[in-house]
């Protein structure tokens, strides 16, 4: 059984997680480690002790992020209008995507290896299959749409997000609603390029994971 923190334990740790929020909201989730340790008060051999990885801290400073992520998406999930719920889940996806520089970073990429961030995207990656598969299935959405358009729109959206949040903040909407009306079944036309697989979309995010 773990041990309770102790008050001062607890406090620092509070505020490496708050610090955390801030900077990698602010950088993503490349953020200076010794710049979190400095805004918390703390060395960073305490920020060590109580996040032995970078991984650690990034899931506890996301978690509130998260948490209001997966409720949207239980929500768009519910709403009797397939074309209507798809609609919702983008647009609750990208409103915190935009709000978050961390976790825009963080819907990007793979961590293989980290069983709590692959349950997660597993989790993203399976609503994003009921979301359009409920579109297709009424005929709303294009039949051709996959997963990986999806995520691309995401990677995508994230660079309109990074050019345009401190001029524009809501820029990424106009884009968005661009692209709902290209996935509408009565617009659909032959693309000359299949989609990507399961298999190349998985190495493609764990590959930006690398890219610094």
């Amino acid at each position: 059984m773990r041990r309770p923190l102790r008050r001062d334990a607890r406090e620092s740790r509070d505020k490496l997680i708050a610090a955390a929020q801030r900077e990698f909201a602010a950088r993503g989730v490349d953020a200076s480690l010794e710049q979190i340790a400095r805004d918390a008060g703390v060395a960073i051999g305490t920020l060590y002790r109580h996040f032995p990885t970078r991984l650690d801290l990034l899931m506890a400073a996301l978690r509130p992020r998260l948490r209001e992520f997966l409720d949207g998406a239980d929500k768009a999930l519910e709403l009797t209008d397939p074309w209507e719920g798809f609609v919702a889940y983008l647009e609750n996806l990208f409103a915190v995507q935009a709000g978050d520089r961390g976790f825009n970073d963080f819907l990007s990429r793979r961590f293989p290896g980290n069983a709590e961030t692959e349950h997660i995207h597993d989790v993203m990656c399976q609503q994003i299959d009921d979301v359009l598969a409920r579109a297709q299935g009424v005929g709303k959405a294009r039949p051709d749409i996959t997963r990986a358009d999806i995520v691309n729109l995401i990677w995508s959206n994230g660079r309109i997000i990074d050019a345009t949040s401190a001029k524009a903040p809501t820029a990424w909407r106009r884009q968005l609603h661009l692209m709902l009306d290209a996935y509408r079944a009565e617009r659909a036309h032959s693309i000359p390029e299949p989609p990507m697989t399961d298999e190349q979309l998985y190495d493609a995010m764990v590959h930006l994971s690398k890219v610094k």
